[in-house]
Order: C-alpha cells, then structure tokens, then sequence
C-alpha cells in the first residue's frame, strides 16, 4: 500500500509519477478530498505529514494496453514485501 506521507514516493520507486495524487472533476469532490485528507492527517498521520496532492483533473490519457485491467489480467500483480495491508480503524 503506497504511504501517503512520502512526497513522490512509493516503497524503492522515486518521482514524481508515483505521487500520491486525488484528482477532482468538480467544487464538491475538492470540498469532500479536502475534508477526508484532513481526518486522515489526524486520525491515522498524526506523527508524519499527508503528502497527497488535491488538485483538478485535467486532460486524461489511458495507459498504454498492457496496463489495462491489470489485476485482472496479473492477479498477483501488487504482490512484493513492500506492499502490504494497514490495519486502520474506522475513520472518524
């Protein structure tokens, strides 16, 4: 699970492409992104930073064919000592 307390960063992989990022397509998902970011900052982060950029989404572009439906096609594609899953509780 990428940790959203690293800037541009997730596990060994470095840049920017692997940011953690919430892209919102109008007012009410920023409001609600904002909102939840900030719960998450005090209930789960409190010691580290929340990294995650709330931003608009602009112009999209698919990934290249082989990364579609990539679980589905690889179904243990994430599998690797630096993923793993975090016991959060429910968030406030």
């Amino acid at each position: 699970m990428h940790d959203p307390t690293e800037k541009n960063r997730q596990g060994a992989d470095v840049g920017t492409q692997y940011r953690s990022a919430i892209f919102t397509h109008d007012d009410e998902q920023m409001r609600v992104a904002r909102d939840v970011t900030e719960r998450v900052q005090k209930q789960w982060w409190k010691e580290k930073r929340v990294e995650t950029e709330i931003v608009p989404a602009g112009e999209w572009w698919d990934a290249e064919r082989y990364h579609q439906l990539y679980l589905r096609n690889n179904p243990g594609g994430y599998e690797c000592p630096a993923h793993y899953v975090r016991g959060f509780g429910e968030l406030e």
